[in-house]
């Protein structure tokens, strides 16, 4: 019995956000990302990889509104946050664990600002593994998110 003698390799894509809004409304722009974690050993855990390449952009809706996120990820395996950086209207949550099967969460909420103008802020994705959590090789395969976004009244 002695400690594996290999470095963890992980993969967590990020497919892009689909919305139930009209695309004027809610989108996320920057496409789908690819976030990776290499390197790990029992002596530094956890492995953190972040990424804030993707912004969310929005349009209120008749009344005051808020942005809610929830994630599906079949066989997840690794932690996978969101946090919304510089919402330039409302108030945002603080970071969020995204986990399969969850269930909408506030992600900005009280959106009160001017409807004809387009809001952004900036998302931070921040995946994070142990290395006791085993690899993507190991386990099969990678982690993948399909993210969604909703503006709805608050």
């Amino acid at each position: 019995m002695g400690i594996r003698n290999q470095l963890a390799f992980f993969s967590i894509l990020l497919l892009a956000a689909s919305v139930e809004a009209p695309a004027q409304t809610i989108a996320v722009q920057g496409g789908n990302q690819i976030i990776k974690l290499t390197g790990g050993t029992p002596i530094v855990d956890p492995m953190v990889s972040s990424n804030t390449t993707c912004t969310l952009q929005w349009k209120r809706p008749k009344n005051t509104a808020k942005i809610t996120v929830s994630t599906i990820c079949p066989g997840q395996k690794f932690t996978l946050k969101v946090y919304a950086i510089n919402a330039q209207d409302g108030d945002a949550a603080p970071e969020v664990t995204l986990t399969t099967g969850m269930l909408a969460v506030d992600f900005v909420t009280n959106l009160n600002g001017n409807r004809t103008k387009t809001y952004t802020c900036t998302l931070r994705y921040t995946a994070s593994a142990t290395y006791a959590q085993g690899n993507s090789s190991e386990l099969g395969g990678d982690d993948v998110h399909t993210v969604r976004y909703t503006i709805l009244e608050q």
